[in-house]
């Protein structure tokens, strides 16, 4: 499998299993994809909100969370709701990106590098880190049993870099560079393939090794901060351990 399969699965494997924590963040996309969408709340006209949806479905959030989301998109405290990242280092010099979704930048700043300290790591400045990753897109596919290598050839003009087929999930996987992700997505609905899960990440270039008294140093930090409310994602170099 892919580098950036591994890390997906281990984040789902060891991040994701509060379901409540889910749907908050799900929450937070709902209201940022429409507000970076002009306050287009439509799915067939704002392509980033249909692909949020597509994401709740497969979470199987609430459709009255859904509308409450969709409703306070509009409202005005959600006037100054922006995204930021934070880079910095935790234990043993093992880089981590943190993207947020935030209405008070002072109170978010303040947590994240409250975390990082306690944690035995350190807030750096912008573009400290982000050269370590690269940054891609993936779409979740229902497997309807078609060729990998056909589909990896139809879709690579659309700016494709892998097609794996994740066996236990029933699901095929298309990942490509982040700028991909539009062309992509209209390609894959306009031939009817069934999306089920869809989103932006950060994969590292080169990745660390740890022993396990070391790993769980640096696991804990990371999952201090997805625990945060304000953070969306966390994204580091420590070598995948899906054990």
């Amino acid at each position: 499998m892919g580098r950036a399969f591994e890390f997906r699965k281990e984040r789902k494997m060891k991040r994701w299993a509060a379901m409540s924590k889910i749907f908050a963040r799900l929450n937070k996309d709902i209201i940022l994809s429409i507000k970076e969408g002009g306050g287009i709340a439509d799915p067939d006209t704002n392509s980033r909100l249909r692909a949020v949806l597509q994401n709740c479905k497969a979470a199987n959030m609430p459709k009255d969370n859904i509308e409450r989301a969709i409703k306070k998109a509009t409202d005005k405290d959600t006037s100054d709701y922006k995204e930021v990242t934070f880079e910095g280092y935790g234990p043993h010099g093992i880089a981590i990106y943190v993207e947020t979704a935030t209405d008070n930048n002072n109170r978010t700043v303040a947590n994240v590098r409250s975390h990082f300290n306690r944690g035995g790591g350190q807030l750096g400045t912008t573009g400290s880190v982000e050269f370590m990753f690269n940054r891609m897109c993936f779409f979740n596919l229902v497997d309807n049993g078609m060729d990998l290598d056909d589909l990896t050839l139809e879709l690579i003009d659309f700016g494709a870099e892998e097609v794996e087929r994740d066996e236990e999930a029933q699901q095929l996987i298309v990942t490509a560079p982040f700028e991909s992700f539009g062309g992509l997505q209209s390609k894959l609905e306009a031939d009817g393939m069934e999306i089920v899960e869809s989103g932006l990440e950060r994969v590292p270039t080169t990745t660390t090794a740890l022993g396990a008294t070391q790993a769980e140093e640096v696991e804990a930090l990371v999952e201090n901060l997805e625990g945060d409310d304000d953070v969306q994602a966390v994204f580091h170099t420590m070598e995948p351990s899906l054990g």
